[in-house]
């Protein structure tokens, strides 16, 4: 286990916002994504065991790769039904967004025609009321704060496939190049410092930059894709520079106390964008990447974000993050753990270290 810690100057940000959710501080908040309803899950009982208080699925949850609402049904129903899930499910709420292959896709963006019946499936399992704005509105973008004044968590769940406009992609001869070069599989799109594609879609944007705006202690960003790491060739937000500019500026902006959290890659790292890097926020900003709950990825890759100290983790894992409270500045653990539960990847911080040195 890799321990790191990172010291920064700060400055503390206060405000007061009514909280719609639990009284109780969140304290351990795990997560995951890239959940094969088809495959054995025994993860669910580590994570059980560690008995968190939220639960966020970070997209993937199923894989029914279907426009058609009877198979998109069949698989969340097998989720359902696993017994270590149920269990989950009873024991905490369970929130999310979705990735493609939950959206019904591989890669997909606003062009799939099935998404309506996706969405409808997917509200149907996190049990959306009938007479929620979620049903009335693209996407499946939603946010909720937990906890009491002082030791507000705010989850922001973003959908990076309702709206989401092409990408570049690799032609067949500049795969093959790059795969021959690497020596490893490698993936197939490519950035695009020209394109005026929408990683979330106006509305979205909009709502995005409010919430933000919305005063809390701690603020978990979740995005199915990853921000930070922005070398690999597979879907992540430098596939569309301007649109991660954008969002690295929306952040700087108007929030505080920013952690990110995100999955798809069947492999999970520690990654952290330093200060006034990239045109971002006057303080680090970490990004947890857990995937795949019962998925296994690529054993290495170049990330220079990555955390220094740490490795990609490339078996069954998830996520958890450890709030002390009770500290006069409440230390932070960043965490992966492997499918018996044993913390295999680990960042430490503390709340003071999220606030900008400058305004």
């Amino acid at each position: 286990m890799n321990n790191v810690r990172h010291v920064f100057c700060a400055t503390l940000l206060t405000a007061i916002v009514s909280c719609p959710a639990a009284k109780e501080p969140l304290s351990r908040i795990a997560f995951g994504s890239c959940a094969n309803e088809h495959r054995p899950q025994p993860i669910w009982e580590a994570i059980n065991n560690l008995k968190p208080q939220l639960f966020i699925f970070t997209g993937d949850n199923v894989y029914a790769d279907s426009a058609d609402p009877v198979k998109l049904r069949n698989s969340y129903e097998q989720l359902a039904q696993i017994p270590g899930f149920s269990a989950l499910r009873e024991a905490c709420p369970v929130i999310g967004t979705w990735d493609d292959h939950d959206y019904g896709k591989n890669d997909a963006g606003e062009e799939f025609e099935g998404k309506q019946a996706a969405k409808d499936a997917f509200m149907k399992f996190f049990a959306t009321p009938e007479d929620s704005p979620l049903r009335k509105r693209g996407g499946v973008y939603d946010a909720k704060i937990y906890g009491p004044e002082g030791k507000r968590v705010h989850v922001i769940l973003l959908d990076t496939r309702w709206f989401r406009g092409p990408i570049r992609k690799m032609t067949k001869e500049e795969l093959k190049a790059a795969r021959a070069e690497s020596g490893n599989k490698v993936g197939r799109y490519l950035p695009d410092e020209e394109s005026d594609s929408s990683m979330l879609g106006k509305d979205q944007w909009n709502w995005l930059v409010e919430e933000l705006k919305k005063p809390a202690e701690l603020r978990l960003l979740v995005s199915s894709i990853q921000v930070i790491p922005n070398e690999h060739g597979w879907e992540k937000w430098g596939n569309l520079p301007r649109e991660r500019k954008k969002l690295l500026d929306a952040i700087r902006d108007n929030a505080r106390n920013v952690v990110i959290l995100s999955g798809d890659r069947h492999l999970s790292e520690l990654s952290v964008l330093p200060p006034e890097t990239d045109g971002g926020p006057f303080y680090p900003v970490y990004e947890v990447t857990s995937s795949g709950l019962n998925q296994t990825g690529l054993p290495e890759e170049v990330n220079h974000f990555r955390v220094e100290g740490t490795e990609i983790y490339n078996q069954p894992n998830f996520g958890l993050i450890e709030v002390d409270w009770s500290q006069e500045d409440p230390a932070i653990k960043l965490e992966i753990h492997d499918v018996d539960g044993k913390v295999v990847r680990e960042v430490q911080t503390t709340l003071n270290t999220l606030k900008p040195c400058q305004l």
